[in-house]
């Protein structure tokens, strides 16, 4: 279509002219200019790139309309086919690697086979995928293009895979591209009927020997082990490499195609193993072993659960793997503790196997050459989780540490991090002994990494991943030492420069793990000293500024700084706390371009405030009820609509009279209630509550309504009173079932951890026991450890998330956060407010008595039972714990 060379003339410029003409009419004059300008030193290659990447970006999204047209397509697919038949030209081609990929005959080769993979695949999905996608028009081009083209690219992409099969040159991501483009014709019928022929010659003459190591491994191994590591670990790199698209071409072939190809591919495997193991020391084929041990791991997942594959893959280990962690070579040590690693969950049936597998994978970790050291602590992750009895580790635990921090010193990466993870989560409360000088080299580690990122500026750099890695590490570590809260007052001066750089913009790759460190900081510390309250103003400030979508990540420290530090929050002026909040708060729900989604930590810290503060924060009450009921009225998401509630159902409960007071100086009293009662009263089809379904939702609102039965009767009239004191009965009875259940489903889930260790009668027993005490954190001691340990875990999973269109509040939780409410039971609060009118105003009583029927009154006998049993099994848990804690 175009010569080899320059054009010389506009007829040999035409072809391409018009094509572009034709499709692109807006990008014409651009490059008309393009080709004035540079004509006649015009390479074909450029223009041909400039061809190439117009039409990349024209179908990277959807297929332009354009192209349906079968003259224009035709066009453009002689002008790819004539490129990818043309032998690049020898003369001038650079001699330096890096030059040489980069140069343009090889960037318009790289093109052309970008295109063609990203039309397959897209065609495919026309072809074949979704119906979704399968208009008329498209299906009927997309098969053409099947028809047409798609066996006509594949033989030409196995032509030029066929030149480094006689030892000729292609760049590495020119081989990628090819490899995706034939994993992706396995699975179909069509192309791979075309790739069969040639599939043995493909396998073990091309595709085997780029899982070998070579030369190049070899160069970098020996000169730079730092970026051997950091490639063989970089995502990036996948995407680049031969060797990656390789393992992924065979894992699709036996995945695919494995009836007529894993046999005879393992039957090879098998054959270079028997000639590795026969031949003499010095004519041991050591990179093909290399390369079979690499396949063998790639394929675990298929041979695992393969016959008679999955029976020999233990003897495969001790045979063919054990050996090579004592190999003279240093890759074959390295590959030996990946492979184990990848089988470390078999099921071993000599357990000596497996410990002689974990002790060779420690005895690489002092290895002399770095990725051996590198990759068998990535190894020993494997083993550690598959590991069932830790005694064997435990003893080198120290030295395993010291190892690990050797490495994380030398090498930048979130694998090492992950395996740091792993150890401190087996080994729990075990850490407790390194969690300091633990938290100390992952402090140390971070900073490193940050100024590497930041020194690269690159956002896919390896060390802003490893940043990460090593704040998820110390949020675990805090999480297993939470029991020992005088060992975070040791840390935090290790963590504190991390909070505070990391708590402004500075930290915005890393904030919601920081926050999740924060958390566990003003959570567990046995105190939140005032270098932590100096994090307050920085999270106002971000908040604010920029980090609004983690806000509710934000919340739950914020729940901390008030809940754990009340005192601080209340009387300290200088920062005004109060104040801060206040403002924060306003300027979130007064905002009309703020989403309903977005604004929901903010009425849970209203609560927070009314619950931990009461009798102490009168002159906010007004204030946040304002807010709360001008958002209430333009929001429309149901949840928030029972949250704001919970926020009027706090305020009752802080100060009933004055609450009601003030709902009645906005003049908001009525609709106020009939809209609480109406939510209340929601039952979906299946007749199960709508709304407040959680223990938290319903015990603020039997607390909110009792406290309005508490009112005198010149505020709460004796007809208000009926209404109020049935929905409060109606909500009790709906707590006590929930309770009950939560009990069963515990006791349940603790039958099926204890896997039958428990008797019949002490199930009954705990049964009985747990469904009437409830069962729930809520309703524990907030220093219990469970509790702790429990809440330690839910802050650690706590993300935003979006609410459902149905309103579903099931990613909105209240249980993670404790409150003073924990310590109050509803029953027991309801039936002591009915005894204290009744001791004040007799006859009150009594008329509301006379109006209730028989129902209600049998339902308040009932929660009066309930309420003095208990009031029996809390002063006896009461005993119990200070037992528990006298004992300890």
């Amino acid at each position: 279509m175009v010569s080899v060379g320059r054009f010389k003339s506009d007829e040999e410029r035409t072809p391409v002219y018009r094509i572009v003409e034709e499709t692109f009419p807006h990008l014409l004059n651009i490059f008309n200019k393009l080709v004035k300008i540079v004509n006649p030193s015009l390479e074909v290659a450029d223009l041909i790139k400039l061809i190439c990447k117009i039409f990349w970006s024209s179908i990277y999204l959807e297929i332009p309309k354009q192209l349906l047209d079968q003259n224009i397509f035709n066009a453009w697919m002689m002008l790819f086919f004539n490129e990818l038949e043309r032998s690049v030209p020898l003369e001038g081609q650079p001699v330096d690697p890096e030059l040489r990929k980069s140069w343009g005959w090889w960037k318009v080769k790289k093109w052309t086979i970008h295109i063609l993979n990203r039309l397959y695949t897209r065609l495919s999905c026309y072809s074949f995928g979704d119906l979704k996608l399968q208009n008329p028009e498209n299906r009927i081009f997309a098969q053409m293009f099947q028809k047409h083209y798609a066996g006509k690219i594949l033989e030409c992409h196995l032509n030029l895979l066929n030149v480094i099969r006689v030892g000729g040159y292609l760049p590495d991501r020119v081989i990628n591209l090819i490899l995706q483009y034939l994993s992706n014709s396995i699975s179909r019928n069509n192309m791979y009927a075309l790739l069969q022929p040639r599939l043995d010659f493909l396998l073990f003459e091309i595709v085997f020997p780029l899982m070998c190591f070579n030369d190049n491994d070899q160069k970098l191994w020996d000169e730079d082990p730092h970026e051997y590591v950091r490639k063989g670990y970089d995502i990036i790199e996948d995407l680049y490499s031969p060797r990656t698209a390789a393992m992924d071409f065979v894992s699709e072939l036996v995945r695919k195609r494995g009836k007529e190809n894993l046999q005879k591919f393992i039957q090879f495997i098998v054959e270079i193993f028997r000639r590795y193991d026969e031949a003499s020391l010095e004519h041991k084929p050591y990179r093909q072993k290399d390369g079979a041990l690499l396949a063998i791991g790639a394929l675990c997942d298929k041979l695992k659960q393969t016959e008679p594959y999955k029976s020999e893959l233990e003897p495969m280990l001790v045979q063919h793997v054990f050996p090579e962690f004592n190999s003279h070579v240093g890759h074959l040590r390295s590959k030996a503790a990946w492979v184990a690693g990848q089988y470390a969950h078999i099921n071993f049936s000599d357990q000596n196997n497996f410990l002689k597998a974990l002790h060779c994978v420690v005895s690489r970790i002092q290895d002399s050459e770095l990725p051996v050291r590198v990759d068998s602590v990535f190894a020993l992750r494997s083993f550690i989780e598959a590991s069932k009895d830790l005694n064997d580790i435990r003893p080198i635990l120290p030295q395993l540490l010291d190892e690990l921090f050797k490495l994380m010193n030398e090498v930048e990466n979130e694998d090492l991090v992950f395996t740091l993870e792993t150890i401190v989560d087996k080994f729990g409360e075990e850490m407790a002994p390194y969690a300091i000088g633990l938290c100390q080299n992952l402090a140390a580690a971070f900073w490193r990494c940050m100024n590497t990122t930041e020194a690269d500026d690159e956002a896919d750099d390896p060390g802003a991943l490893a940043a990460v890695g090593c704040l998820r590490a110390i949020s675990t570590i805090l999480e297993s030492v939470s029991r020992l809260p005088h060992l975070f007052v040791e840390i935090e001066p290790t963590l504190l420069p991390i909070m505070r750089k990391m708590l402004t913009t500075d930290g915005q790759e890393v904030f919601e793990e920081v926050l999740e460190i924060v958390s566990y900081m003003t959570f567990f510390s046995p105190t939140i000293s005032l270098d932590m309250w100096s994090l307050w103003p920085l999270m106002m400030e971000s908040l604010a500024d920029w980090a609004i979508d983690f806000f509710p990540n934000i919340l739950v420290p914020l729940d901390n700084y008030i809940s754990r530090g009340t005192a601080n929050f209340l009387t300290c002026k200088e920062p005004d706390y109060q104040q801060s909040l206040w403002n924060m708060i306003l300027s979130i729900m007064a905002d009309k371009n703020m989403g309903d989604n977005d604004i929901i930590p903010a009425p849970k810290l209203i609560e927070v405030v009314f619950q931990n503060c009461r009798g102490q924060v009168d002159h906010w009450v007004e204030p946040y009820l304002r807010t709360t009921v001008e958002r209430l009225r333009r929001t429309e998401k149901i949840y928030l609509k029972c949250l704001f509630m919970q926020v009027i159902a706090d305020a009752l409960y802080y100060n009933a009279a004055l609450t009601l007071s003030i709902l009645q100086k906005f003049g908001v009293a009525s609709e106020i209630f009939s809209l609480w009662f109406r939510l209340l009263q929601q039952v979906k089809k299946s007749g199960a509550r709508a709304n407040f379904r959680r223990e938290h939702e319903m015990k603020v609102c039997c607390l909110g309504l009792t406290s309005l039965v508490a009112l005198p009767a010149d505020q709460l009239p004796g007809e208000a009173l009926g209404g109020v004191f049935r929905a409060t009965l109606d909500l009790l009875l709906a707590y006590k079932d929930l309770v009950a259940e939560a009990a069963k489903e515990e006791v349940a889930e603790n039958d099926d951890y204890m896997d039958g260790f428990q008797s019949d009668d002490e199930d009954e027993d705990a049964n009985s026991s747990d469904k009437e005490m409830g069962g729930d954190a809520e309703d524990g001691d907030g220093a219990d450890t469970v509790t702790l340990r429990k809440l330690a875990e839910q802050v650690k999973s706590f993300r935003p998330s979006d609410v459902d269109d149905d309103d579903s509040d099931d990613d909105y939780s209240d249980e993670e956060l404790q409150s003073p409410l924990d310590e109050v039971d509803p029953f027991v609060f309801f039936v002591d407010t009915v005894k204290a009118i009744q001791s004040s105003d007799p006859l009150r009583i009594e008329n509301l008595t006379r109006t209730l029927d028989l129902n209600y009154q049998t339902l308040a006998n009932g929660v009066a039972q309930h309420a003095e049993q208990r009031r029996a099994e809390i002063e006896k848990e009461k005993l119990e714990k200070a037992s528990a804690t006298i004992a300890s």
